[in-house]
């Protein structure tokens, strides 16, 4: 049970951080924080996405790119240019390198005020980063494995961050539901999305980037943006103007 509960754990932790900082915030900019909060956010993300620690400036970045190319030869990660979802991640792995270590030309539009913290992502992006989240997860399961079936759960451990990226990129351009009919392929992929705390609108979310709530039917609950009212009340963030969807 324990080794259930910690890939929960780091389900929702990663997921969380990743939706809430990686693209709300880097991408999006729905909300400020000031500088304080944002490097201990950075420190958060790393703890809960370990292994596949994704660094603020990359995801940004390419996820600018993706609602700028969207379903086009550009996008750096599109269902209709991949031949399966293991080419798409593994494009989407050498784009998201290439702009971290800056052997691309990128527009300034896509640059323009994303966080970047270039010490600790180097630490945190490193090697010897990954090796020891690795290391930390195995050793867990060897104190903590009650049943043999519980080992086929260590590889989500290690590969949490682009588990999340592939469910969305490649199966929420594919499988699902529209509220709104666009030129591109994105989808909701459930009615109350249990799974991915919001990002599984992702139909909802190409209509209205801007938008810090992804949900626009009564049913459509976005965990992530009650978090993110939380935090806004309380101070730790600044909603910038909130669009009320009908």
């Amino acid at each position: 049970m324990a080794v259930v509960i910690f890939i929960i754990v780091l389900w929702y932790g990663g997921l969380f951080f990743q939706s809430f900082f990686l693209h709300r915030y880097a991408a999006h900019q729905v909300f400020t924080m000031s500088k304080t909060m944002e490097k201990i956010t950075f420190i958060l993300t790393w703890i809960f996405q370990g292994s596949s620690y994704l660094s603020a400036y990359g995801y940004g970045i390419m996820h600018r790119m993706h609602h700028a190319y969207t379903d086009t030869e550009k996008d750096p990660h599109s269902p209709s240019y991949d031949a399966n979802m293991f080419a798409m991640m593994w494009k989407t792995k050498t784009i998201y390198q290439d702009i971290n270590e800056q052997r691309i030309a990128i527009d300034e539009r896509f640059t323009k005020n994303v966080p970047q913290w270039k010490s600790f992502d180097a630490f945190a992006g490193s090697r010897f980063s990954r090796i020891l989240w690795i290391t930390f997860y195995i050793l867990f399961f060897v104190f903590f494995v009650t049943s043999w079936w519980q080992w086929l759960l260590l590889p989500i451990a290690f590969l949490m961050a682009p588990i999340h990226g592939v469910i969305i990129n490649w199966f929420g351009h594919i499988y699902g539901y529209v509220n709104f009919k666009m030129k591109n392929t994105s989808k909701n992929l459930f009615h109350f999305d249990f799974l991915m705390m919001g990002e599984g609108y992702h139909n909802n979310h190409h209509k209205h980037a801007s938008s810090p709530n992804f949900g626009v039917k009564w049913h459509e609950i976005d965990i992530t943006y009650l978090i993110i009212r939380i935090l806004d009340f309380f101070g730790f963030i600044k909603l910038k103007a909130i669009k009320v969807k009908k």
